[in-house]
């Protein structure tokens, strides 16, 4: 099945890290927003390395990302995926990442998988120029890591907002 990205990125003037996925879930269609299925770890260890409450709405979790100077995409914008397996992507077609963070302060790019990592250095890195920082994926389907792992694995993000 064709899926195409139905929402845009999350971004504002004051972000300094971008967090890419491979391509929104189903559920996150359904919501409209990044990381939304009930299962997936993304909001709690982010806002635990943040030592923040759960941004538990929308707004919320938009507060959140302004705050701490979060900005959120994902690198493709269509594919043709088995419902939200990143395995079963092919054909894709990726968002221009380079114009979203032109003329912003984002110094960092993160990429949530190893799926993310593939297309973002396949297709985005030599235009974009900036290398991609791998963080294990924190859908409910990567049980192999602890909640707890992924936590110290995140916690980059902070050491990185500090330089």
């Amino acid at each position: 099945m064709r899926v195409s990205h139905e929402f845009g990125p999350y971004i504002n003037k004051d972000s300094r890290v971008l967090i890419l996925g491979s391509i929104p879930s189903l559920k996150s269609r359904e919501y409209g927003f990044y990381y939304m299925h009930k299962q997936n770890r993304f909001w709690k260890v982010i806002s635990d390395i943040f030592d923040d409450e759960f941004p538990d709405s929308l707004s919320d979790k938009k507060e959140f990302l302004r705050k701490n100077k979060i900005a959120l995409w994902d690198v493709l914008e269509s594919c043709d995926i088995e419902g939200s397996s990143d395995s079963s992507i092919k054909n894709p077609k990726v968002n221009d990442i380079k114009s979203l963070i032109l003329g912003t302060d984002i110094k960092y790019i993160f990429v949530t998988g190893k799926k993310a990592l593939d297309l973002y250095n396949k297709y985005c890195f030599k235009s974009v120029g900036i290398e991609a920082i791998y963080l294990p994926s924190t859908s409910g389907a990567n049980a192999r890591l602890s909640f707890n792992n992924l936590k110290e694995k995140y916690e980059i993000i902070i050491k990185c907002l500090k330089k």
